[in-house]
């Protein structure tokens, strides 16, 4: 498949065709504890916003990715590949929780990932 014209926006690109994906590239983000910090800084007319935005696109977004290595993506896929983290990371504050943060929970502070 050949690569389609990227369009820039500031250090995080996307692909031509997933341009509409640009008023959510701030979720594009590389870290776990990013995400969550972004969800849970979100509010969730933010939150809904971006998963609609996401689910509606996620087949051609895996798609996509598909063509690449998963450990060797070019910028525009690794913007991609992040933002798609992120809708995992939204996913049951909206399905399930209805709010950024998840009850019962425990203190997110707590928790170290290996990034």
């Amino acid at each position: 498949m050949a690569r389609a014209k990227k369009l820039l926006t500031p250090d995080k690109p996307l692909p031509a065709e997933f341009q509409d994906l640009a008023p959510f590239v701030e979720w594009a983000l590389g870290t776990e504890t990013e995400r969550m910090t972004k969800r849970m800084t979100s509010s969730m007319k933010e939150i809904r916003a971006f998963y609609d935005a996401m689910l509606a696109r996620m087949d051609a977004i895996v798609h996509y990715l598909k063509q690449f290595p998963a450990d060797d993506l070019p910028p525009e896929a690794r913007t991609l590949f992040h933002l798609s983290l992120s809708l995992i990371e939204v996913s049951n504050a909206v399905e399930l929780y209805k709010q950024p943060k998840l009850p019962f929970g425990f203190d997110p502070a707590r928790f170290v990932p290996r990034e």
